[in-house]
């Protein structure tokens, strides 16, 4: 075993009874009138004070306790991230039950996995379209013992049959729970193989809180500290962030249609953000074709340039040379400033999760003044084991150790992670537990490594490591994020296993294509189909992919690269709920394309092939 290994003791000393209802409970205790959300209200929003929301937590739990709920009782929830969604949460704490969250795209099939596996009895669905989908399986899960759907003012009727339940069995209820117990069950996104569900405890959840609280002082303790949250909090690192929120008394709002994303912070004026690294690529593919269209392409360009090489300076302690410096002074004005503005104009720090964010995009938002402080971790870790502080903090990386973690390397540069935020179990799968810790160390499936501060870096999945015929290893995940980046490219996956040399499939993003067409005089009505063989398209492909090749050897770099004419989401199967690719089964549905790359010749190595 290798000695790369970095570990901090905890600040926040262990509670081993507390549970994650305690957390509101000593926030309103703390600060009653504390806004802790707010919620839209025309074109504004009104805020709920803590004292308030705890009020309509206990309604809300007594409703299910007269309904029938006992604690323990594993209820399923299927909906956007809304208000409703941690409303929801806390009432099924302060009730004694165990959410078991369900993606709010997952298909019927999913759900029938989810629910029979779980033993979920109850359910509570946002729409009559996530209705639909559990009455299509219903025959599937005779456990479910009832459905209830928010959109039809299930939530209201619920807590209007609870008024009759006293106050102290809520008090009971609540208290029911120590550290060591479940807190949640959340089936893993499944990225390969049918999804797992990892059994979560309450001290993962409050010691991880009161610990990333700590470390994340300054960001979090603010005056009038707020965020939108946007990402599904259905998965852990939205989960966590929202129960930590509470914790530190974080005013939060929700927006679950990303579309609307910037309007929503326009009007909410957040000063720090929750967010996948796709995000930020938007926003930055958004604000460049925007001024493309507005004939200041160059403009723009040369303000990111600029943008990074500042920020780049700063980070390693070098003089800015006088030019660099009145460059963006001007740049400021006309550009930094009008993005900063765009996303509300508080925005001071970005917490950014799920995938690499990459180095250029980081030092761009920073010299924003916007620091994304990137982290690591997985649902087995509930979300961060490292991220990037305010006082340690390093572009490129996702940070260092948090307080009671512990992370090592592997002899092979696997990352091994033990501590308060490592998970329990797999749910009722012993032999899938056991295979994923070494010792005490969870196996994590990814490769990394530390420098000398301890900061990390992540450079690919073990099971996803290309070996060329040559024998070459090839990680994948850094020649994708950088081609993904590009504004016409939605996704990519590379591919070259065995096979003499490395190339790439690419799809086109549906969003970006109309206005990059525009900006190159090119049809914006232009179909995919027409699209993938474009010469002009092509040309912009082909240049994310010598820009990826840069960062590699001439035995690393994409030699061909197909587009493809359809498009990878999570209903065509091939993407998770979080976005990710599904390696193994976009390699399946695409055996032949991946054998045409390289049964072409040079020349017409690169026509779409439809699917």
């Amino acid at each position: 075993m290798s000695a790369v290994q970095f570990e901090l003791p905890a600040i926040v000393p262990a509670d081993p009874q507390a549970n994650i209802a305690d957390l509101l409970v000593n926030r309103v205790k703390a600060t009653p009138s504390r806004a802790l959300f707010s919620v839209p209200d025309g074109d504004g929003w009104r805020d709920i004070t803590a004292a308030e929301f705890e009020r309509q937590v206990i309604a809300l739990a007594k409703g299910f306790c007269a309904a029938g709920i006992e604690p323990g009782d594993k209820v399923a929830f299927i909906a956007r991230t809304t208000y409703q969604w941690t409303l929801v949460d806390f009432a099924l704490l302060y009730a004694g039950a165990v959410m078991v969250p369900v993606y709010e795209t997952s298909s019927a099939s999913q759900i029938s996995w989810i629910f029979s596996d779980s033993g979920a009895t109850w359910c509570i669905a946002e729409t009559e379209e996530h209705a639909a989908r559990i009455s299509e399986i219903r025959s599937e899960v005779p456990l479910l013992r009832h459905v209830w759907m928010m959109d039809a003012g299930d939530l209201d009727a619920l807590t209007a049959e609870g008024t009759g339940i006293a106050d102290e069995e809520i008090v009971r209820r609540r208290s029911l729970a120590v550290g060591s117990d479940m807190a949640t069950l959340i089936y893993t996104s499944g990225s390969v193989g049918r999804p797992r569900g990892c059994v979560l405890t309450h001290s993962n959840f409050v010691e991880l809180s009161r610990n990333a609280a700590a470390a994340l002082d300054d960001v979090l303790s603010v005056p009038n500290a707020s965020t939108i949250l946007f990402i599904t909090t259905a998965h852990v690192f939205a989960r966590l962030i929202s129960i930590l929120y509470i914790h530190a008394g974080v005013r939060t709002g929700h927006q679950p249609d990303t579309k609307q994303l910037l309007p929503a912070l326009g009007s909410f004026k957040p000063t720090l953000l929750l967010a996948v690294p796709r995000v930020f690529e938007k926003v930055y593919n958004s604000a460049e074709q925007k001024a493309e269209a507005g004939g200041r392409g160059r403009i723009f360009r040369a303000a990111a340039e600029t943008a990074v090489e500042h920020s780049r300076l700063l980070q390693e302690g070098k003089r800015i040379p006088l030019g660099t410096k009145i460059k963006f002074a001007l740049f400021d004005r006309l550009v930094y400033s009008k993005l900063r503005e765009a996303m509300g104009g508080r925005v001071t720090y970005a917490v950014s999760g799920s995938a690499p964010l990459g180095a250029r995009l980081g030092h761009f938002f920073h010299s924003l003044g916007i620091s994304i402080l990137e982290g690591y971790g997985l649902t087995e870790t509930t979300a961060p084991a490292t991220v990037n502080l305010t006082t340690k903090s390093k572009i490129g990386s996702v940070g260092t150790v948090l307080p009671g973690v512990g992370v090592r390397l592997a002899d092979d540069g696997e990352i091994e992670v033990r501590g308060i935020n490592v998970f329990k179990e797999y749910w009722r799968d012993p032999d899938a537990t056991a295979n994923a810790f070494d010792g005490e160390w969870l196996r994590t499936g990814d490769i990394g490594a530390f420098d000398d501060e301890g900061f990390l870096t992540i450079t690919g999945r073990k099971k996803e490591i290309i070996v060329t015929a040559g024998g070459k290893n090839v990680a994948p995940a850094g020649l994708e994020d950088s081609i993904r980046a590009n504004p016409i490219v939605d996704q990519v996956v590379v591919v070259g296993d065995q096979k003499p040399f490395i190339s790439a499939l690419v799809t086109l993003d549906a969003e970006m294509l109309p206005t990059w067409l525009a900006n190159n005089d090119l049809p914006t009505d232009m179909s995919r189909t027409d699209a993938a063989v474009n010469p002009k398209v092509r040309e912009e492909v082909q240049r994310a992919i010598d820009t990826a090749n840069k960062q590699v050897s001439r035995a690393e770099s994409i030699r061909k690269f197909v587009i493809l004419t359809t498009e990878w989401t999570e209903a065509s199967g091939h993407l998770t709920p979080k976005m990710s690719i599904k390696r193994s089964v976009i390699l399946q549905d695409f055996a032949d394309v991946v054998e045409a790359l390289y049964h072409t010749p040079e020349s017409v190595a690169s026509t779409p092939l439809t699917r």
